[in-house]
């Protein structure tokens, strides 16, 4: 019993180890989804005011502007997706961590029982060769 619950827990144990592994995969996906979203921000805020120049030019830096603010806006659409994945990668890595301290919890009680158990046999048997002792004393 108490091999299969440790067994058990060192599953549990993998499977949390690989869930947080997956979480800090996720955070610094998010990280770069971050520091892209910021760099994308800064392409159309200083590419300056396209109003002082020449039409043609203006139009150009317009277009820029326009198809750098959709990416940041598809960039940040993807970064909420990711973000909710990872709120649901963080709820089965807290469900995992659950589910490992409750076996490992009910493994410590068995193997006490069973020290337990085993300590009241020692003591028996002490208790059994003292007995046996005092009567051929008292021979």
């Amino acid at each position: 019993m108490i091999r299969n619950l440790s067994t058990l827990v060192a599953l549990r144990n993998t499977e949390v180890e690989r869930l947080q592994t997956e979480m800090a995969e996720k955070t610094s996906l998010r990280e770069r989804y971050q520091k892209n979203l910021e760099r994308l921000t800064g392409l159309y805020t200083n590419s300056g005011a396209s109003g002082n120049l020449p039409l043609a030019l203006a139009g150009n830096c317009g277009d820029y502007k326009q198809a750098v603010m959709q990416m940041a806006d598809n960039h940040r659409l993807d970064l909420h997706m990711h973000e909710a994945d990872m709120a649901v990668s963080q709820r089965a890595l807290n469900a995992a961590w659950v589910k490992r301290e409750v076996l490992d919890k009910v493994l410590t009680k068995q193997q006490q029982a069973a020290q337990r158990q085993h300590n009241a046999l020692e003591r028996k048997q002490h208790d059994e060769l003292a007995t046996q002792l005092w009567f051929r004393g008292q021979k």
